[in-house]
């Protein structure tokens, strides 16, 4: 049996009475707890720690009434550890205060003095939440491709960046022959634990129909039936689908309103791969077009998802097309990651680049 790992808080106040009886109450229910007693200790210690919790006080000895370090000090914890909770600890004068901080990213607050019953409910639920993650994770992590693979006349590699614990891109790849290779990149709508369970649905309906792989109208078309029975109306997914023949050099593919590929081409010149279709699982009864193109040796395929195209502020895509093109003629030898690298998105990042 795995044993499980210590729930670990991180308490920062300025009152040592304060720190030493929220640890004596954690550590008596099996909890880990460090402390810290000004925002500078509160951050070193966040930044190096792996904490799964981090509890605040909202003023200190600088400023006692209007919480502005308490709000300074959540917004750098959520930059540097986007993905620890942080709750905050208020006055019951002050909860206007608490209010204003949960607007800006805190997980729950406490008001002081605090009733030990509500500190055990609001831990215990970060823990609950913090193991429904880790599976989340783990069940993302295995229907992932490895991080660069091979097929008959195709090298991958593959970036998943989410934007949170868990995200909500899809992307794999599967034989389905001795020939032919099987790759998709889909986007589904939403982010965190429900996307990322829409998204593992959505893969499970694809893997179900492969057989159908070799044409992908068909097998999109049944998938899109699928997705839509088994989702609520405002639940869908861009996708695009694509299976390369390497006998006859030949791509098949569908593009369900995704960010169309950069196919690059041996030569240097560029080429889209628009889309054939709206997106999977809005409508029902939805009929695919898939198109085919010819594939020569040298030539490359990026995928990448909207977190990709949209970042930093660009009103489109063409900034993706540029950095390919630069890339490929730089012989970077991981375009993908140099590709993600150059994100600054708030949403999931995820590219896949195949070298044919």
């Amino acid at each position: 049996m795995v044993q499980q790992s210590i729930f670990k808080v991180l308490v920062v106040d300025d009152q040592p009475d304060i720190l030493e009886a929220m640890r004596l109450l954690l550590k008596g229910h099996g909890y880990s707890t460090e402390t810290a007693t000004s925002p500078e200790q509160a951050l070193l210690a966040a930044a190096a720690g792996d904490h799964d919790l981090v509890m605040i006080d909202m003023n200190y000895a600088r400023d006692t009434t209007s919480g502005s370090e308490g709000l300074a000090l959540l917004d750098m914890l959520r930059a540097i550890r986007p993905e620890v909770p942080v709750v905050v600890m208020t006055a019951w004068s002050s909860i206007d205060l608490a209010v204003d901080a949960m607007r800006r990213g805190a997980s729950d607050f406490l008001t002081k003095p605090w009733d030990n019953t509500r500190v055990l409910e609001l831990v215990a639920r970060q823990t609950a939440r913090q193991n429904e993650l880790s599976i989340a994770c783990g069940v993302q992590r295995q229907l992932l491709p490895r991080p660069r693979v091979s097929a008959p006349g195709i090298e991958f590699e593959c970036v998943f960046r989410p934007a949170g614990d868990v995200g909500g891109d899809l992307c794999d790849i599967f034989t389905t022959g001795e020939q032919s290779t099987a790759f998709l990149l889909g986007d589904v709508s939403g982010k965190g634990i429900g996307a990322a369970m829409l998204m593992a649905n959505l893969h499970g309906i694809i893997r179900s129909n492969r057989e159908l792989a070799d044409d992908p109208a068909v097998l999109i078309t049944r998938s899109n039936r699928q997705f839509y029975q088994a989702t609520s109306p405002e639940h869908f997914s861009t996708l695009f689908f694509g299976v390369y023949d390497h006998a006859t050099a030949t791509l098949q593919y569908v593009n369900c309103g995704h960010p169309p590929p950069v196919l690059l081409r041996r030569s240097g010149e560029v080429e889209r791969l628009e889309s054939t279709g709206l997106m999977l699982g809005a409508f029902d009864g939805m009929q695919f077009e898939a198109r085919a193109i010819g594939i020569s040796p040298g030539d490359r395929l990026v995928l990448f998802s909207d977190g990709v195209s949209e970042t930093g502020g660009h009103e489109d895509d063409a900034w993706v097309v540029d950095s390919v093109q630069m890339l490929a003629r730089a012989g970077s030898k991981s375009l993908a990651q140099a590709l993600a690298m150059a994100c600054d998105s708030a949403d999931d990042v995820t590219i896949l680049d195949l070298r044919f």
